[in-house]
């Protein structure tokens, strides 16, 4: 869905922080979209009673325009911690470690909430915040027919949170291997289809009525409006699903939360994998990330594409043999596209596809794993603008080979 632009927008916003022993950044670039649709949220430390050692960061895919993604960056956070502090009472405010009894006294105002008012919270905040949007002039009378994903982790000092509505994504690596991932959430998808199914839907081209290629996401009120069905039963439902896991320090490593833009050209195990490389050769999460969305620029991704990395404090970290692999690495491709140049002078210059496409020939070693040679792709491309600087503007078809 959407159209596309004849050269890509490649300038990215950046972001990156640290606190509550987390680093964090995070890249978007527009790519070939002629909108960009996507948005993010990024909290250390959350305004709320018992929840300021608490983090959030999410990422939101929008789709048919950008307001629903935009707003949900904005004010989600809110609704679910509204809904998490306000469930059930003086049961949802209670702490999970203070073991008193809730039916004799209250909790102190300071106790985080328990874990299953969480998760209650979470799912409803979702809820509240889709019937709040659809109160919005322009989503109500179809003049915006936007909608969005959204993928997240919520972090406490003992938990982890992971929440899912659609076909974003967040997959945690931990213990050096690719622990757990989200579910897509696709009209494909059994459980999705036999509620389409139920709302008087179909799923046809992998999409619901021929159209959406997602089941579940916030705003898309054209595909909620089925008489007689609750908010969860509708053709798109807006329930996220929400994962919890104990935090296990000593190896938990890192999460990245990611939109299809990414995951379109990377698998979990081959993104994980590219991260930490990068990270045990730069401790920059913001350039981590840049690298990230350029290798998947270079792949082919025709999306937009946002990325957050979060890491913990067992994080990879920065290796003085990864750094010098990794020059000698880059000193070796600058070296093969100055000899594939100066061979070139009875022939012509070859173009940067072509200088591209031989290198792949060549199966360069040592390659960042999960990124390849399109990871490369700006080392590559900066030796070889210098040699050859009165080259033509590079055309489309450059970014991809």
């Amino acid at each position: 869905m959407g159209a596309f632009l004849d050269k890509p927008k490649t300038e990215k916003y950046n972001s990156r922080g640290e606190g509550k022993g987390l680093r964090y950044g995070l890249s978007s670039m527009q790519g070939w979209r002629v909108e960009m649709e996507d948005a993010h949220t990024a909290v250390l430390g959350l305004p709320a009673p018992g929840m300021t050692e608490w983090s959030f960061f999410a990422v939101y895919d929008g789709h048919a325009g950008s307001r629903v993604a935009n707003y949900c960056s904005k004010h989600l956070l809110d609704h679910i911690i509204g809904a998490s502090l306000g469930t059930g009472g003086a049961q949802g405010l209670q702490g999970t470690q203070t073991g008193s009894d809730s039916s004799t006294s209250d909790p102190p105002p300071s106790a985080p909430p328990a874990v299953e008012a969480v998760k209650t919270g979470i799912r409803t905040g979702f809820l509240r915040i889709d019937e709040h949007m659809r109160s919005f002039s322009d989503l109500r009378n179809g003049m915006d027919r936007s909608g969005s994903t959204a993928v997240g982790i919520l972090l406490s000092p003992d938990h982890l949170f992971f929440i899912n509505c659609g076909d974003s994504r967040a997959v945690l690596y931990r213990n050096s291997h690719v622990c757990f991932s989200t579910l897509d959430h696709k009209p494909c998808n059994p459980r999705e289809k036999e509620r389409i199914q139920n709302a008087g839907g179909s799923v046809m081209i992998q999409r619901v009525n021929g159209s959406l290629a997602v089941s579940r996401a916030l705003g898309d009120y054209d595909y909620k409006s089925v008489d007689g069905k609750g908010p969860t039963e509708q053709l798109v439902s807006p329930e996220p699903e929400v994962f919890e896991m104990v935090r296990a320090p000593e190896q938990d490593q890192f999460v990245v939360l990611a939109c299809d833009g990414i995951w379109d050209v990377m698998s979990n195990e081959e993104l994980c994998e590219f991260v930490r490389s990068r990270l045990e050769v730069s401790d920059d999460l913001e350039r981590v990330c840049n690298e990230v969305v350029d290798t998947c620029l270079h792949k082919g991704s025709r999306d937009n594409m946002s990325v957050v990395l979060v890491c913990l404090p067992n994080a990879p970290k920065v290796s003085e043999e990864a750094v010098r692999k990794d020059a000698e690495l880059n000193k070796y491709l600058e070296s093969r596209v100055e000899e594939m140049l100066s061979r070139s002078a009875e022939e012509g210059v070859p173009d940067l596809v072509t200088v591209m496409r031989n290198l792949t020939a060549d199966s360069v070693p040592n390659l960042p794993p999960g990124g390849g040679l399109a990871s490369k792709r700006s080392v590559i491309e900066a030796v070889y603008n210098r040699l050859n600087p009165h080259r033509e503007e590079d055309g489309p078809s450059c970014f991809i080979w």
